[in-house]
């Protein structure tokens, strides 16, 4: 398209077609510009543009490649609105007109033509003389609903749009949405959005080449020698030293913009020797169901969440045993270069680290009158005639709330002086889970998470399922023809996990596609797929927490002989807090039973469990429960065995259980109740359904779309 000296300056594109080429495509590069975004928005409150910087043309699709400063995304898209009398990244210098070169003769007048004078018209545009004639495109006014991000550089100034006469027909004023930018989407042609998520660098010789990451290794580096984290001593002899390495996370914030970029220096801990520099090495951490179930306590209370984090927590622990570790790259003491690190104190990537953290943490705590949960140790709870306050511990993250906001502010306090506390204010984002408050109470979303997981499993734009499973036929189909990547389908299957914690309408389709890691096939990955398509669909969905009864009531059944490759059975149950789901369990037993009763039976038995747990657990959050718990079971022989002392041959081999159930019937603990097969909550654990069907037990456990 532009003039070429092989053919005397002339244009190629002219000489091969007859016809000047036309430039109406063309823009100037690094100009502002607002992309048109608004069928990829999350939701409709969602800007429609934001102002980005125009940087090229794509080699792969039809559009503009728009550059955001505020995401750092790069969005393709066909309707784009240029302003290209702007430049946000423009220097100062580049201003000064003194310094303006002048224009090139040889350019061809067709360049010089604003572009929106231009048409797919065959008329000739090679005269010079029509420049004079045509007035420059005026820029359009911004589209509504946009989002202005702060550039690196001053403001622009507002410039007014320029008047120009002209012999050119009659200006149609009348303000359309085309003219406006506004367009009706279309999935397919309007705009494919190419997520250029900041690269997380894997080495150090990576990091070092960026200025966030190499600031971020220094402030870890510098709080490491605060800590007093080792002293740096001559090579022992007899004595493994140890590796270490630097590893890289971006943190994001709740809206999905970058927060921080955080560095971690690590030691190899695969190198050490059980008995030699380390022993113990087990810590507890918070249970899902201990999360819901004091979220439910705070809100019935009116009591305030907080959420805090400890800066470099594995740093607080002291270390009984002698290790020592090599310098971290980049950071060579010039003095010692031959010397090793001496550890003092605990660091993350040793095996008895959390251990070491949690004591030092935990005997802080217990100084100040807090005690360990009998149901849960990452539990620890002040309870005195007026104060109640409760602490929830997940490693370095932690969950404060109670009746005395006077005492709570003292412990923050207290936490201040002895460790790198950050408070982070009323929880909202909570071990990756987002947690929105309303009148109405919690809603907890991993929304974030399921997108970058479709986004990286490349099914973002994929059509979405009405079910996680389709229904299975009793007779085995099952292909023989072996998946070409494991690795890709463990790693999607294992990422499903985690998105279970706030969505069960998935635990039992994970834990089907779960069960074939090892050895997946094509049919395997259908399925995974289909789950994966299922999740689109449903990105919004979440489990909320509301007002209501304080009642613990649950479900529990069983699929008989479901897997056709060993005929075991699938055991779900799940437990309600009032309205609110807190728990729930889907597991393949493991033996075979030899009757749905059978099957029925250690189902009720794994269910009776956790609802023992959860009364206990309950009773220190001050939930009472002075009633026995209702657990709602379909088959009525497994109730009859429970209620009946009645004992024979077929049920011998599960007398434990037998033993396990009644005693806690005749304690008062539980009652067994039949409910209908259609009223099962369960069953949405123990097997996939059609459509309608699914829909209503997904209905029934309460999940639901945030917008709803």
């Amino acid at each position: 398209m532009l003039p070429s000296k092989a053919i005397s300056n002339k244009i190629p594109a002219q000489s091969l077609h007859g016809t000047p080429p036309i430039y109406t495509q063309l823009r100037t590069f690094g100009c502002l510009c607002y992309p048109w975004l608004r069928p990829y928005a999350p939701d409709k409150f969602s800007p429609r543009s934001h102002a980005c910087v125009f940087i090229g043309y794509s080699p792969l699709h039809k559009g503009y490649k728009c550059y955001n400063p505020t995401t750092g995304k790069t969005p393709i898209s066909r309707h784009v609105v240029f302003y290209e009398h702007q430049f946000p990244y423009k220097q100062a210098s580049l201003t000064d007109n003194t310094h303006a070169q002048p224009p090139i003769d040889h350019i061809p007048p067709t360049l010089l033509i604003p572009t929106s004078a231009l048409s797919n018209s065959s008329a000739p545009t090679t005269h010079p003389q029509i420049i004079q004639h045509i007035a420059p495109a005026n820029i359009p006014s911004p589209p509504p609903n946009i989002s202005h991000p702060d550039f690196n550089t001053d403001p622009l100034p507002d410039i007014p749009p320029q008047i120009h006469t002209s012999q050119g027909p009659p200006v149609h004023h009348m303000q359309t949405r085309s003219k406006s930018g506004i367009h009706k989407p279309k999935q397919v042609l309007n705009l494919l959005t190419h997520t250029t998520s900041p690269s997380t660098p894997t080495t150090y010789n990576q990091a070092a080449k960026s200025e966030h990451w190499r600031q971020a290794m220094i402030t870890e580096f510098n709080a490491l020698r605060q800590q007093a984290t080792w002293t740096l001593v001559e090579p022992p002899a007899n004595k493994s030293v140890l590796g270490c390495k630097w590893t890289y996370k971006t943190k994001f914030l709740p809206n999905g913009q970058i927060d921080r970029y955080k560095a971690r220096l690590v030691a190899l801990g695969y190198d050490q020797k059980f008995g030699i520099n380390y022993t113990e090495t087990f810590s507890p951490v918070a249970k899902m169901p201990t999360i819901r179930l004091l979220l439910t306590l705070a809100l019935h209370r009116q009591w305030p969440m907080y959420q805090l984090d400890i800066s470099n927590a594995f740093l607080h622990g002291d270390l009984p045993d002698d290790i020592y570790m090599r310098q971290p790259p980049g950071f060579i003491d010039q003095h010692l270069p031959n010397a090793v690190c001496k550890l003092r104190k605990s660091l993350y990537g040793l095996k008895q680290a959390p251990r070491q953290w949690f004591q030092k943490l935990t005997s802080f705590l217990q100084s100040k009158g807090f005690t360990f949960s009998r149901a849960d140790p990452s539990l620890l709870i002040l309870d005195t005639t007026s104060t109640q306050l409760f602490i929830l511990i997940y490693v370095d993250d932690f969950l404060v709330t109670g009746n005395d906001p006077v005492a709570i502010q003292n412990l923050l306090q207290q936490l201040q002086s002895q460790f790198a506390l950050k408070q982070l204010g009323n929880i909202s984002l909570f071990l990756g889970i987002q947690v929105i408050q309303s009148t109405s109470g919690y809603f907890l979303s991993q929304k974030h998470y399921a997108t970058k997981l479709l986004n990286d499993a490349g099914y973002a734009n994929c059509k979405p399922a009405p079910t996680p499973m389709a229904p299975e036929s009793k007779k085995s189909t099952s292909s023989t023809q072996p998946f070409h990547d494991p690795p890709l389908y463990r790693r999607l299957a294992g990422s499903l996990q985690y998105l279970s914690i706030t969505r069960p309408d998935i635990a039992f389709a994970t834990n089907r596609v779960c069960q074939h890691m090892q050895q997946p096939s094509d049919k395997d990955f259908q399925a995974l797929k289909r789950l994966l398509r299922y999740i689109n669909g449903t990105l919004s969905y979440g489990l909320p927490i509301t007002f209501g009864s304080l009642e613990l009531h649950s479900y529990s059944d069983a699929d008989w002989a479901s897997d056709s490759s060993d005929r075991k059975s699938i055991s779900g149950f799940c437990t309600f807090l009032g309205p609110n789901l807190i728990s729930w369990t889907v597991k393949k037993q493991a033996t075979v039973a030899k009757s749905s009763t059978e099957a029925e039976y250690r189902s009720l038995s794994a269910a009776t469990s956790e609802v023992i747990w959860l009364r206990r657990l309950a009773t220190e959050l001050h939930l009472p429960q002075p009633e026995p718990t209702t657990i709602h079971c379909d088959n009525t022989s497994a109730i009859a065995i429970a209620k009946n002392p009645v004992f024979h041959a077929r049920t011998k081999h599960i007398e434990i259980d037998y033993h396990f159930i009644r005693q806690q019937i005749s304690a008062g603990d539980i009652k067994l109740v039949h409910i209908s097969s259609q009223d099962q909550i369960a069953d949405i654990f123990t097997k996939s359904f059609t459509i309608a069907r699914f829909q209503d037990l997904r209905d029934k456990l309460t999940i639901r779309s945030s917008n709803a």
